[in-house]
């Protein structure tokens, strides 16, 4: 399956529903300033990571499986004149094991599946964050509870996602307050799914007799059929910046 999102999302920069003035946005909720430290989990292209450095001068690590999805972060901070101040790691980040200093800032967006579920992420990057720190969470949410048959067309489980007040009682849960977010409307959406549409169409017309290419396609047809009759009325998704909780 990553190959295939390897393939989808090649003309994506941002590998979630979320747009650029969001994920700037984003930056400045944080109060980013030189030398802010961040780990990002999961971090596909660091396309995050790549413009925080080059706004803010932040410093940062990005962990991914992906190797394709690295070089891609590698070429991007390259451009944008940050090398130095990054570094991308290939690894499985639901084992991966960071320096013995804490961040400032740690992050999973949109890839919580590494600590199994929500909650077991949180309890993954808590290790890894200072006592004051910030941590970023990207999660989808269910804007109206879904009939049976969306589940199965969409691939998850009645638990995975649960409600936007549900996913605030599961942070709390795991000892975390919510303290911000930043939410995809469905503009944001449209354009991460659509966008990878067009990518294997055009990818598909260049390369006819790319066996593999054509297994993609298949597959995102079916995921743009999903998208278009459960996905886009009952999904929805954000980022949720979390803190430990004020002694009381």
């Amino acid at each position: 399956m990553l190959e295939y999102h390897e393939l989808a999302e090649a003309d994506h920069h941002i590998l979630n529903p979320l747009n650029q003035d969001k994920l700037m946005l984003l930056g400045e909720i944080c109060h980013l300033q030189e030398g802010t430290q961040i780990l990002d989990l999961a971090c596909g292209k660091g396309e995050m990571l790549c413009q925080w450095a080059w706004k803010y001068a932040i410093q940062g690590q990005g962990v991914d499986i992906s190797a394709v999805f690295l070089a891609a972060a590698r070429e991007r901070a390259e451009e944008l004149g940050v090398t130095e101040r990054l570094t991308f790691i290939e690894g499985d980040a639901s084992t991966y094991i960071a320096r013995p200093e804490p961040f400032d800032i740690v992050s999973c967006l949109g890839a919580t599946w590494i600590g199994g579920g929500l909650v077991g992420t949180i309890e993954l990057l808590k290790p890894t964050l200072k006592t004051d720190g910030l941590m970023l969470i990207g999660e989808p949410y269910w804007l109206e509870e879904p009939p049976a048959t969306a589940y199965e067309a969409l691939g998850v489980q009645s638990d995975d996602f649960v409600s936007l007040i549900g996913t605030f009682e599961r942070i709390e849960s795991a000892g975390m307050e919510l303290i911000e977010m930043v939410l995809s409307n469905q503009d944001d959406w449209d354009r991460y799914e659509a966008m990878q549409w067009q990518t294997l169409h055009n990818y598909l017309r260049a390369h006819p007799d790319d066996e593999k290419a054509r297994a993609v396609w298949d597959w995102k047809v079916k995921d743009r059929r999903t998208y278009l009759e459960y996905g886009r009325r009952y999904l929805s998704w954000g980022v949720f910046v979390l803190r430990r909780p004020v002694a009381r």
